[in-house]
């Protein structure tokens, strides 16, 4: 990774925890563990801010940038007007919507690219009153390709997509520019929220759990990470690292498609401090094709880019515990319990320069825990629903595993993202979303025929360079995986 510029400065991940006053530090988007030698923990104030201004710095900032425990961090300085960026707006008719978002663009750089709209005098004439340049393709051809013609008309540096159901300012482009400080960040998004929060039961649903509100922690984005993509409602980026763009051939899931084309060679970021607005589908026939429609991109997506897709990601131990417990016999308490004692115990061996090794593995295992309860549970009433149906009729204990995972999967939800909606409501309509997910989901998989999409993978140690325990100089962490 480049090195990061003098004067950047970072701060702890909120989800970072710490231990062994301060130098073992765990969790992150990532999940990863590093231990700080003390040079490296004198680099941080106390609130777990660090500033790069010298070797020691730089190496401890890039690495806890790469692993998700920290992100970058501004102190509340103002953003400069984004003189370098161009925008590009894909739009078809809208000509009410590209005014508004153009209206909130004033002095930026814009490229409209109609995609084969039936009344282009309508967007010419809005275009031209926010001097904004018009292209247009005489017939449809989809977001993908109106995204890709407006890139090969951009001259500057920076390049901003941008949806024309989006509400933004030069502000929150300004603020997601200054992520390109770090020569390592190609592309940077915001927080989507609705325009219409608290109309209606379907709208408080959506501003709580829309698929392009990706939630309120910054983070790495990287496949299985937990933000695994970014959408391109708001997508900026370097021009040079988008290569040819967007692919063509996909009507759904471009732009996940692109952001992991992109995250093989550079860095993602997620910055929900930026929030944009975005007019959600909230009538119930429309909100479910959404839901399907997304469904469906994913056996695409498991083409091009294999377990990325893979709807669990889990280690071998709790694969097994998770396993024992749907089993439902009475071997599974005792089997599970093993499992994660083992992987406690094997932890604890690499958490040689931790005070209290034992417990910091436990409190790692805790973190693993709880993601592997939640990803049971979407797999039972989200990706394979299907198959869970299936088996209700016949079997007692798939009748007790579909109810208990979907009240559960419910309730922690809605603790997590606190709607302006009770629970009741809240777990139907979030059922009823999985059902429209997984049935464009398995509609995509026979379209594909491939069932690669519905397979869950296995985190093993070694699979990737981030994944290997190693020790580095003095003044640097030490990392360690579960």
């Amino acid at each position: 990774m480049p090195d990061l510029p003098s004067g950047f400065r970072v701060r702890l991940a909120d989800d970072a925890h710490r231990c062994d006053d301060g130098r073992t530090i765990f969790g992150g988007s990532s999940g990863r563990l590093v231990h700080l030698r003390p040079a490296a923990l004198q680099r941080f104030d106390e609130r777990g801010g660090l500033v790069v201004d010298d070797p020691t710095s730089r190496r401890v900032a890039r690495m806890l940038l790469d692993r998700g425990l920290a992100h970058p961090w501004w102190n509340g300085s103002t953003p400069a007007h984004p003189s370098d960026v161009t925008v590009v707006v894909p739009v078809l008719d809208r000509a009410a919507a590209l005014d508004r978002l153009l209206a909130g663009l004033p002095g930026v750089r814009t490229v409209v690219v109609d995609d084969g709209s039936q009344d282009p005098a309508a967007l010419v004439d809005v275009c031209r009153r926010h001097d904004a340049r018009y292209v247009r393709h005489p017939e449809r051809r989809g977001p993908a390709a109106a995204r890709n013609t407006g890139l090969r008309a951009v001259r500057s540096a920076v390049v901003a997509f941008v949806d024309s159901d989006v509400v933004l300012d030069t502000t929150a482009l300004a603020a997601l520019r200054r992520h390109l400080e770090d020569p390592a960040v190609a592309l940077v998004a915001p927080r989507v929220l609705g325009l219409d929060e608290g109309r209606g039961v379907l709208a408080r649903y959506e501003a709580a759990r829309s698929s392009l509100d990706l939630g309120p922690s910054p983070a790495r984005v990287h496949p299985h990470g937990r933000v695994s993509y970014v959408p391109s409602a708001v997508l900026l980026g370097r021009r040079e690292a988008l290569g040819e763009g967007f692919d063509e051939a996909l009507e759904v899931a471009e732009d996940v498609d692109l952001v992991w084309r992109v995250a093989r060679d550079h860095v993602v970021r997620y910055d929900p401090s930026v929030v944009v607005r975005h007019e959600h589908r909230t009538t119930p026939g429309a909100w479910l094709r959404r839901k399907a429609f997304y469904g469906s991109g994913a056996a695409l997506l498991a083409t091009r880019h294999g377990e990325a897709v893979a709807p669990a990601v889990l280690a071998p131990w709790a694969a097994v515990a998770a396993g024992a417990v749907l089993a439902q016999r009475r071997w599974s308490v005792p089997v599970a319990l093993g499992a994660t004692a083992f992987a406690e115990l094997s932890l604890a061996r690499r958490l040689r320069g931790s005070d209290r090794p034992h417990r910091a593995a436990l409190a790692v295992l805790a973190v693993g825990l709880h993601a592997t309860l939640t990803q049971t549970t979407g797999l039972v009433v989200r990706h394979h629903w299907p198959v869970t149906a299936a088996l209700v009729p016949f079997s007692r204990r798939a009748r007790r595993v579909a109810l208990v995972a979907a009240v559960v999967d419910g309730v922690l939800d809605h603790r997590r993202v606190r709607p302006d909606l009770d629970l009741s409501r809240y777990v139907v309509l979030r059922r009823a979303e999985d059902l429209a997910y997984g049935a464009g989901l398995w509609w995509g998989c026979l379209r594909e025929r491939s069932t690669r999409a519905l397979l869950p993978a296995l985190r093993t140690r070694g699979t990737t360079a981030d994944q290997t325990p190693r020790t580095v100089s003095t003044d640097t962490p030490r990392e360690a995986t579960p």
